[in-house]
């Protein structure tokens, strides 16, 4: 597995695969390996209703394989820039949150969180329905697929195309994939997370269309820190940075720069289910950006 690069066709005709596949054989000598399906649902809070609250937690789950990929959004909490500005700004320390406004978990096998909401009565309906008829629905519906297929491009390149079907069977465009096997990691060089690499395939599986309407959707490393907050994970890091004795460092750390002072970037970043979690989020954000979950 490598990097991937993300892009929505919004006006995609309705042989848009078709074109695709056609393009794709012929142009870039590829080949199928496989079908790419996807399914999405998204759900609202009904606790900040029945407690007069303005703001609404949100949380939209995607099904990719054997794993569910939920994003949970509660605008009432900060987000870590927030908190850093705050603290800048303060003369007193900060506390840290118990959480932060985006929390982004992997979940298996499929199904697992609906039950458990089944099984607790939690105060979650789909965002599809209004709250007095939620006994009437059936957690597990999807509201939206994501149907095509996945080629090979050669041995460094697979590309996934695939429709965007909502539960009524209406196709909202498409959406298109690229991932770069040779490179297993990689911190984008602009600032909008986007990839010159990954942008040309993109485009160039693209059939010639006129009038076609695409856009990229990216990630910075600076946003995607923030997603991937593991309040455990930092404060593991905190006491192995943590002075020495009382308050002094030791003799041989004098000159020695604690790693947490710089970026972290991890090893699997694009490589087995971390790189469908990266995947997941830039799918769930191009879905809910046209309202489609």
């Amino acid at each position: 597995m490598g990097i991937t690069g993300l892009a929505r066709w919004t006006n995609a005709p309705t042989n848009g695969l078709n074109l695709i596949d056609e393009n794709i054989r012929q142009n870039h000598n590829g080949q199928i390996r496989g079908k790419w399906q996807l399914s999405a649902r998204s759900y609202r809070s009904t606790l900040g209703a029945l407690g007069g609250s303005t703001h609404e937690r949100s949380m939209c789950l995607l099904t990719m394989s054997d794993n569910v990929f939920v994003l949970l959004e509660d605008p009432s909490a900060p987000t870590r820039a927030d908190l850093a500005y705050h603290a800048s700004q303060s003369e007193t320390a900060i506390l840290e949150p118990a959480h932060y406004r985006n929390t982004f978990l992997t979940l298996s096998p499929a199904g697992a969180l609906e039950q458990l909401l089944t099984l607790l009565r939690a105060r979650w309906i789909s965002t599809k329905q209004s709250a007095g008829s939620a006994a009437q629905y059936k957690q597990t519906a999807a509201q939206l697929t994501v149907e095509g297929n996945i080629y090979a491009i050669g041995t460094d390149w697979i590309v996934r195309a695939g429709n965007v079907i909502l539960a009524t069977g209406a196709v909202k465009g498409m959406l298109l994939e690229a991932e770069y096997l040779p490179v297993p990691t990689m911190s984008t060089q602009e600032s909008s997370g986007s990839s010159q690499l990954l942008s040309s395939l993109l485009l160039s599986v693209l059939p010639n269309v006129r009038g076609a309407k695409t856009e990229a959707v990216t990630i910075s490393d600076d946003q995607w820190e923030d997603v991937l907050w593991d309040r455990e994970a930092n404060e593991q890091r905190r006491a192995e940075h943590e002075p020495n004795g009382e308050g002094e460092a030791g003799e041989d750390d004098i000159y020695v720069s604690p790693e947490g002072d710089g970026p972290i970037h991890s090893k699997g970043d694009w490589a087995g289910v971390d790189r469908d979690r990266r995947s997941a989020y830039l799918i769930i954000g191009a879905l809910r950006s046209d309202g489609l979950i």
